[in-house]
């Protein structure tokens, strides 16, 4: 009779969950997402490229949308936050989307988070991660839930306006921008997100 030693397995192939098996995952997908972009990632290239069974990228993370969040390292999730200007219907829904930008980032603590991800856009791979990041699953969602016609081309035009804004006023701390009343900048910019997002487009 043989006797088995403990601190060998016969377990051949992928490992299975482990402490630090979630943060290889996160790890992999940021890389992976960052170099390949968004839809030409896939859970089971994650999966490799972490060492572990695509089941457990499921386990960790639930789907492919999760996970891509979950790699941009936000410090809410842009789903939840613009479900409500979603929901509301198109009338009124540019100053909606404005007021929950400015909400977030307005937020001290969350503003650290969030402009470590902006100032990589300057980065190839950090513009990958937030040109998929905020027109695929931020931004992308907005238009058909809205029931816009051409939506792909007026979230762009949105993204134009919310990106700019975010760059000078937050990044690059222009003045009189970086200072200027909330409700100031609702009434400057939400009629022309709303413009954007309903009037005919040329």
């Amino acid at each position: 009779m043989t006797t088995r030693d403990p601190g060998r397995s016969n377990n051949r192939g992928r490992r299975p969950g482990a402490p630090d098996t979630r943060a290889e995952i996160l790890a992999s997908a940021r890389a992976l997402f960052a170099t390949r972009g968004f839809s030409s990632t896939s859970v089971r290239s994650i999966a490799a490229a972490a060492g572990v069974d695509p089941s457990l990228v499921h386990h960790y993370f639930g789907t492919k949308d999760d996970l891509f969040v979950a790699a941009l390292e936000l410090p809410v999730d842009p789903r939840v936050a613009l479900q409500p200007v979603m929901e509301g219907g198109l009338e009124g829904a540019g100053e909606r989307l404005l007021r929950v930008f400015l909400s977030v980032w307005d937020d001290e603590t969350a503003r650290l988070s969030l402009l470590g991800l902006v100032r990589g856009v300057f980065e190839p791979s950090g513009r990958q991660l937030l040109r998929d990041g905020l027109i695929g699953v931020v931004l992308g969602p907005i238009g058909p839930a809205l029931g816009v016609d051409e939506p792909q081309r007026r979230v762009s035009l949105v993204a134009s306006q919310v990106i700019g804004l975010v760059m000078l006023r937050y990044v690059l701390e222009v003045e009189p921008l970086a200072s200027m009343d909330g409700e100031v900048l609702v009434a400057t910019y939400a009629p022309t997100l709303q413009r954007y997002l309903a009037d005919p487009l040329p």
